[in-house]
């Protein structure tokens, strides 16, 4: 509920927050009835438990939202009371621009870190540095309404770095602006988070894959996936075959091989 608070005291009012319960096993729909404020939107699973994944989960609010500006937040992060306004105030200022995101504060099994220097981010096109690790988050985005007229949603099809997949679709053309104030707080560390599984690079190579095989890149875009690709490909198969995975292993192995 750290998460619903933390949208609740934004000093920009003019929002709703849809809540998408995706077949949760916890408390959370009764903590969820008990909440009176009107901008409040809860929904739920037709079927009780059902999950469909976060990527179902994110258009789904998507698509019952009324706004004009979206925003994602994840349940185990924060934002600051400003978040909101601040980056509202850019849209205004900044018409042409489509997405954003703000810097965060970053949380390891409660005690604050400094990410990495590969995670540092940048702002304006940046295609080629997203190739090797997700430099989005979701819970610091904003984007118009119409960004997903023109990108497309979250591919349902991948159980996770659907975002990795959906910010490298963006990046080809569209450039991602940083707001320069940590105004989200991203909480880590716990073992029951996707970013933590094991073998993650198997759903980045078929992101790449799609955009390779949709024909979506060209010059210096595609040799950099290309060069990326078969990086992560035979990473990925030497990770199979320490684990006794000798077919999965050899089948990255071809794809490194098909587009070297």
């Amino acid at each position: 509920m750290d998460a619903v608070e933390s949208v609740l005291v934004q000093t920009f009012c003019n929002f709703e927050l849809i809540i998408v319960d995706d077949g949760s096993t916890d408390n959370t729909p009764a903590l969820l009835d008990d909440l009176s404020d009107e901008r409040v939107i809860v929904l739920s699973p037709k079927i009780k438990n059902a999950n469909k994944g976060v990527s179902a989960a994110r258009n789904d609010g998507i698509q019952a939202s009324r706004g004009e500006l979206i925003a994602f937040l994840d349940s185990d992060d924060l934002w600051m009371p400003d978040k909101l306004k601040v980056q509202a105030d850019f849209f205004l200022n900044n018409p042409e621009a489509l997405i954003c995101q703000t810097e965060e504060i970053w949380i390891r099994n409660g005690k604050r870190v400094n990410p990495a220097k590969k995670h540092k981010k940048e702002k304006g096109f940046i295609f080629e540095r997203s190739l090797e690790l997700c430099l989005v988050s979701p819970s610091a985005v904003m984007m118009r309404r119409d960004f997903f007229d023109t990108i497309g949603y979250f591919d349902e099809n991948l159980p996770a770095c659907e975002d990795y997949d959906l910010w490298l679709r963006t990046a080809i053309h569209h450039p991602i602006h940083l707001i320069d104030t940590a105004l989200t707080i991203k909480n880590g560390g716990h073992e029951d988070q996707l970013s933590r599984q094991p073998g993650l690079d198997k759903y980045r190579i078929e992101s790449i894959l799609k955009l390779l095989n949709s024909d979506a890149l060209s010059g210096q875009h595609k040799k950099a996936a290309i060069k990326v690709l078969t990086q992560k490909c035979q990473i990925y198969a030497q990770g199979c075959e320490k684990r006794g995975k000798l077919d999965e292993a050899e089948k990255y192995k071809k794809i490194a091989l098909a587009w070297k």
